[in-house]
This record gives C-alpha cells, sequence and structure tokens, in this order.
C-alpha cells in the first residue's frame, strides 16, 4: 500500500467537488441522475482512488472535475477558487490539471506521430514561452518521454501508435500530460486494459511520478487491488454517490459499507472477509430507489441483519446524507450508524 504524505488535513483542498450532480435527459424524457450530491477533495501530492462497478459515476466525476462536463449543481474549486467555464478558465484549469483516459489506443491520433502527441499540449498551452529554464519543444518532448520511462525518448519521436505496444501507448499519454507540468493528474482506469506485468510498471509510474515530481493523482478505477496498491484515501462511489471514504487503511482494512465489504471480498489478495455475490445490477440512475440506494441489492438487508438491528424500514425509505469531503473514515450506511453508536 502506498505511503500516505504529509498532508495538512486543515489546508485548502487543491481540487475538490462541492454537492456536485449531474444530470441528463434520457430519450424517454425521464432526467438521469449521474451524480446526486457528491463531495470529493484531494489535497496536493495526494493519490485519491475513486472506485466502483460501471454506472457508479467514477467517470462522470473525473471528466466534471476537468471541465468536460458542467454540474447541474453545485461547483469544482481549484485551491478554494469556483471553477469558472470561460475558455480563459478552463485553460488555466487543464495546464495545471491533466487528464489520461482509459483507452489509450482510442485516444491516440493513428495520424499522428508519438512527438505530435506530446507535442500537441505544449502548443495548446505554450508552455515552451513559459519553462523556466527555456528548452525548446523537442526538449520537452523528450523530457516527458523520458520521464514517462520511455528511454531514449528520441528513439520515439518518429513512431505511430501502431508500431507501439499497449504500455508503451499507455505512457504517451502520460508522457502527454506530464509534458504540461501538472499539479494533478486524472487517470480514468488507467491499466484496465493491460497485462498485469505492465500493470505494475504503470502504477509504479504513478507513484514515482508522485515522489519525484510532487504530483497528486485521482485514479478513477472498479479495481480495490489496485487502490491498495496505490492509494493514500478511497472514495467509494454508487449510483452517483460517495457511500464510504477515508483512508486507503481505514476502508480496506475495516470496510463498513456492505457494498465496500461486497466488492473488497472478491480481491484474490484479501482473505479476511467471505465472498459476497450482489445480485443484479446498478439501478437505472434515472429510478434511483428510495431510502438507501443500495438497498436492492444489500446483503445486509436480505440476511435479516438489518432487521434485527431495527432499521429495515429506514434502509427502504429513509434517505441518508450526502457525505462531506474530508479524510475522516465516513459511511452512508443506516446499519452502520446502529452499530457505530
Amino acid at each position: 500500500m502506498s505511503a500516505q504524505p504529509a498532508v495538512d488535513a486543515g489546508a485548502t483542498p487543491f481540487l475538490e467537488a462541492r454537492d456536485l450532480s449531474v444530470e441528463f435527459v434520457t430519450r424517454s424524457g425521464d432526467v438521469a441522475r449521474a451524480l446526486d450530491g457528491v463531495h470529493v477533495s484531494v489535497q496536493r501530492g495526494e493519490i485519491l482512488a475513486v472506485v466502483g462497478e460501471s454506472g457508479s459515476g467514477k467517470t462522470t466525476l473525473a471528466r466534471t472535475l476537468i471541465g468536460l462536463q458542467r454540474p447541474s449543481a453545485g461547483e469544482v474549486l481549484l485551491e478554494g477558487a469556483p471553477l469558472s467555464y470561460s475558455q480563459k478558465g478552463l485553460r488555466g484549469l487543464r495546464s495545471r490539471v491533466q487528464m489520461v483516459l482509459q483507452d489509450a489506443a482510442g485516444s491516440l491520433n493513428p495520424r499522428q506521430t508519438v512527438y505530435e502527441s506530446v507535442a500537441e499540449g505544449i502548443r495548446l498551452h505554450r508552455r515552451v514561452a513559459r519553462d523556466p529554464e527555456n528548452r525548446s519543444e523537442a526538449e520537452l518532448v523528450a523530457a516527458a518521454l523520458a520521464e514517462a520511462g520511455l528511454r531514449p525518448p528520441e528513439r520515439l519521436f518518429l513512431r505511430y501508435p501502431h508500431e507501439l505496444s499497449g504500455g508503451q501507448k499507455q505512457r504517451v499519454l502520460i508522457a502527454g500530460a506530464l509534458a504540461l507540468r501538472p499539479e494533478l493528474i486524472l487517470a480514468d482506469e488507467p491499466v484496465s486494459s493491460l497485462d498485469a506485468s505492465i500493470r505494475g510498471e504503470i502504477l509504479a509510474l504513478l507513484l514515482k511520478l508522485r515522489s519525484d515530481l510532487g504530483m497528486g493523482v485521482v485514479v478513477v478505477t472498479h479495481d480495490l487491488g489496485l487502490a491498495w496498491n496505490i492509494a493514500d484515501r478511497i472514495a467509494v462511489m454508487y449510483l452517483g454517490r460517495v457511500v464510504e471514504c477515508g483512508t486507503t487503511e481505514e476502508v480496506l482494512s475495516r470496510p463498513r459499507h456492505p457494498y465496500t465489504q461486497a466488492l473488497l471480498s472478491v480481491v484474490p489478495e484479501i482473505d479476511f472477509l467471505e465472498p459476497v455475490v450482489l445480485h443484479g445490477e446498478i439501478p437505472d440512475p434515472s429510478r434511483i430507489p428510495a431510502g438507501c440506494r443500495f438497498h436492492p441489492r444489500c446483503p445486509q438487508l436480505a440476511s435479516g441483519a438489518a432487521a434485527t438491528a431495527g432499521v429495515a424500514d429506514d434502509c427502504v425509505g429513509t434517505p441518508l446524507p450526502v457525505l462531506p469531503a474530508g479524510g475522516d473514515h465516513r459511511v452512508a450506511c443506516h446499519l452502520d450508524a446502529v452499530r457505530t453508536t
């Protein structure tokens, strides 16, 4: 597990989502709530893992944090200042926060060389003029590729994506982000399509970037095993909300939400939980269940444990408050509230 950096818990978060909601209108005219009152924050130099199944809202959260999706309600704050969606505001955000997409093969332009792919962002953000060492564009591209583990970088300048391995493509995407010298990287499922040996190399690279450059990372993933190995803090999402959050040690060593317990129970390295099979799928976000949104799939409700504790009616009918951002171990669960009082 990643060693936690020295982070001032009282400091203003570098990037924060506050009461963030994103709604879409479906073809049938229904309103789907992809995000529904999300609070998350990340400090400088911190690695935050946002975990959950497909459809939980993880990628929508990442896209909203980088300004690719405007929220329906709530706000994104950069060092305490609300994000401006003007061209100038978004350019300022993206010179400091960069996103590494999941599909490296689909994200790289097949008609662009490696050099052009990495240089594109430099030109867009005029990094040559702002580079304190006054390096040339070629020197900046070479430095970014080298930092991403592609050495000697000049040998890759004229190669095209189809000439690269999967791991090399992912490193080129990371190099494109590094060329802008961001303070935070948003990595959406950065290793999901890679072989196990390459996955380890990319994760080690992200940890090295934090160690060497002080760069923060938000990793969007469905893999709690990955989060265990890289993250300082974890936010577990279900159907558009954070249902459990805290330090990696707290959340993964002592999971309190039944959803987190179920996700963690099937991680091969975990042996202190009995495997839990979740039945059904995440509900349609245009028809969010009343009460706890997890209750239709909750093993604790199905087993009668919630009824024994006297909270079954609350699970089915009483809404839970939105979890605030912060470093404390917090859980949105009626049963946990009874057990911890």
